[in-house]
């Protein structure tokens, strides 16, 4: 019967580890290029909440 290569198996392990690792790396970087950064989404946010409250103030103020 054959020895097992224990170093084999354990490169293999290590390369795969490192492999998912540099994948999981560029995912991340994707979307953070895709998506813009928070303090930008919170503006956006910000200005949409005022904008529809200043919408019904003007409509009360002429009725």
């Amino acid at each position: 019967m054959a020895k097992p290569n224990y170093a084999f198996a354990k490169r293999q392990r290590d390369l795969a580890k490192k492999q998912k690792k540099e994948e999981k790396q560029q995912r991340k970087t994707v979307v953070s290029e895709e998506q813009p950064p928070e303090t930008q989404l919170l503006d956006h946010d910000d200005r949409t909440d005022r904008s529809e409250t200043a919408s019904p103030s003007p409509a009360s103020d002429e009725a």
